[in-house]
C-alpha cells in the first residue's frame, strides 16, 4: 500500500475545495429529510465486538449532536440483508452513506447511491473494483486506520515474540491465519505483516484460507497444526477473535507461542495479560468514527472537503494504530475503550495486579 504524504487526521479534513467524483449533488440537493440523514451500514457482530459496542454509538452521537439524523443498521453477516437495508435507507433518503463492506455487498450499494448523487464513504474497509492486485476505489472517500501499518505491527510482534523465546526467525515454524480474503483490509493486514516477517527471514509453514470467524479459525489452525506434526513456534493471526480460536487449540495441546491480533477486545486484552497472545493492535474506533462523521457532516452541509492523501485513487483519511503489550493494557482502559472490571476476572485478576490494570 502506497500512501501519498500521510498527515495526521486533524489536518487532513478541511473545508477547502476538492470536487467529489461522481457525487457533486451529494447532501446539498433533494428534500430536507434526505439532506439531513446519514445512512450507515455496519457489517456484522461476529467479526469484532467493536461494531455494535463502539462504532454504532460513536457515529450516532456525532450526527445527532450536530443536528442530523442517523440511520445506523447492521447487516449481521448477511449480504442479502445488507442489500435490503440499503434499499430501505435509500428509499427513505440519505444525504450521505457510510458503508463498512461485507463480502463485496457494498459495491452494488455504492453504485446505487452514486446514481442518486449521494456521496459514499467507505468506512474501515475499502470498497473497490478491479483485481486484487490492482484495485480501484469505488467509494468517493475512504476513512480507516493505516491497515498495512496494522499488519506491520502484528508482524513485528511475532518477530519480537520469537526473539524473546530464543527462536531463530529464519528456521521457525510459523503459521499464518489471515482474515476473509473478501475483505479488502485482510490483504492489507497480510501484506504489512508479511513484509516485516519476510524481512526477518520468516517463511509461512502453513497458511489456511482466511476467515473472520473464531471457531472456523480454530478448526483451520488445528488442521494446520496436525499437518505440521504438532510443531509450531509462532502464529500470525489477523485479529483477536481469530486469535482466541487459535489459542484454544494451543491450550488443548499444551503450547504457548507468540500469537498476534488486533482490536484490543476484552478477550484479546485478557489473552495478552495472560501471555497467551503477544500483543494486540489497538485501533481507537473513536478516532475513526470522529474522522468519518466530520467528513460526512461537511458533506451533509453541502461543503466539499479537501483530503490530502489518497489510496486506490480516491481521498483517504488514515488514523494511526497502536501496539498494546501487557504493560500498555491500562492505556486502553484509560481511553475508555475497555473496562478493568471486564478484563480482570478469574485467572486474569493476578495479571491485572502485576501490570497495574485497574
Amino acid at each position: 500500500m502506497k500512501l501519498k504524504s500521510w498527515i495526521p487526521i486533524a489536518v487532513v479534513v478541511s473545508a477547502s475545495a476538492l470536487a467529489l467524483s461522481g457525487c457533486s449533488s451529494g447532501g446539498s440537493t433533494g428534500g430536507a429529510t434526505t439532506a439531513s440523514r446519514a445512512c450507515v451500514i455496519l457489517p456484522d457482530s461476529a467479526s469484532s465486538p467493536r461494531w455494535e459496542n463502539g462504532d454504532r454509538p460513536a457515529l450516532t452521537k456525532a450526527f445527532t449532536d450536530a443536528g442530523f439524523q442517523a440511520d445506523v443498521q447492521n447487516a449481521q453477516g448477511d449480504t442479502n440483508k445488507y442489500a435490503t437495508i440499503a434499499d430501505q435507507e435509500l428509499t427513505k433518503g440519505c444525504g450521505v452513506m457510510i458503508l463498512v463492506d461485507y463480502n463485496g455487498a457494498a459495491v452494488a450499494v455504492t453504485q446505487k447511491a452514486q446514481k442518486q448523487g449521494i456521496p459514499v464513504i467507505a468506512y474501515d474497509r475499502p470498497i473497490t473494483t478491479g483485481s486484487k492486485d490492482s484495485p480501484s476505489m469505488l467509494a468517493d472517500y475512504y476513512v480507516s486506520f493505516d491497515n498495512e501499518k496494522v499488519g506491520e505491527l502484528e508482524g513485528q510482534s511475532v518477530v519480537d515474540g520469537l526473539k524473546t523465546a530464543g527462536k531463530d526467525a529464519a528456521t521457525a515454524t510459523v503459521v499464518y491465519m489471515g482474515g476473509d480474503p473478501a475483505d479488502g483490509n485482510a490483504k492489507l493486514f497480510h501484506d504489512g505483516a508479511a513484509k516485516v516477517m519476510t524481512a526477518a527471514g520468516i517463511k509461512p509453514a502453513a497458511e489456511p484460507t482466511g476467515v473472520w470467524d473464531g471457531d472456523k479459525t480454530a478448526t483451520n489452525f488445528e488442521q494446520a497444526l496436525t499437518s505440521l506434526g504438532g510443531k509450531v513456534d509462532a502464529v500470525w493471526v489477523a485479529n483477536d477473535t481469530n486469535a482466541a480460536g487459535v489459542i484454544t487449540v494451543l491450550d488443548k495441546n499444551g503450547l504457548k507461542v507468540p500469537v498476534s491480533g488486533q482490536d484490543a477486545s476484552t478477550a484479546g486484552l485478557q489473552n495478552v495479560l495472560l501471555g497467551k497472545q503477544t500483543a494486540t493492535v489497538y485501533k481507537p474506533f473513536k478516532l475513526e468514527a470522529d474522522a468519518a462523521s466530520k467528513l460526512a457532516i461537511q458533506l451533509l452541509k453541502g461543503q466539499k472537503p479537501s483530503v490530502s492523501t489518497s489510496l486506490y485513487g480516491k481521498p483517504f483519511i488514515a488514523t494511526t494504530p497502536i501496539l498494546v503489550t501487557p504493560d500498555k493494557v491500562q492505556s486502553v482502559v484509560d481511553a475508555g475503550d475497555a473496562k478493568a472490571s471486564d478484563i480482570c476476572t478469574g485467572a486474569v485478576a493476578a495479571a491485572c495486579t502485576q501490570y497495574g490494570v485497574k
